[in-house]
């Protein structure tokens, strides 16, 4: 999360507000965040020798979709074989 970015917790509290400019740009400043924790949280699990079937089944989602969203980009850095 950037500096401008306000916190977990003044994001939950703006997604309830009135007025949609407010509630849409929180809800945009929460995907950043949840897109940035998968990131980690990926890193971590195949850092620790988790399978992306593995991965995949904790997201819920198919083993496919996690390879394709992660594994290029551990790749170009050096992350993944």
């Amino acid at each position: 999360m950037s500096a401008e970015e306000p916190s977990a917790t003044a994001l939950a509290a703006e997604v309830t507000n009135k007025d949609p400019a407010v509630g849409l740009q929180a809800v945009a400043a929460l995907r950043r965040l949840l897109d940035e924790l998968e990131r980690l949280h990926v890193d971590n699990a195949r850092d620790q020798g988790w399978t992306w079937q593995h991965i995949a089944a904790a997201l819920r989602v198919s083993r496919q979709a996690v390879h394709e969203k992660h594994a290029t980009r551990r790749k170009l850095t050096g992350e993944e074989n």
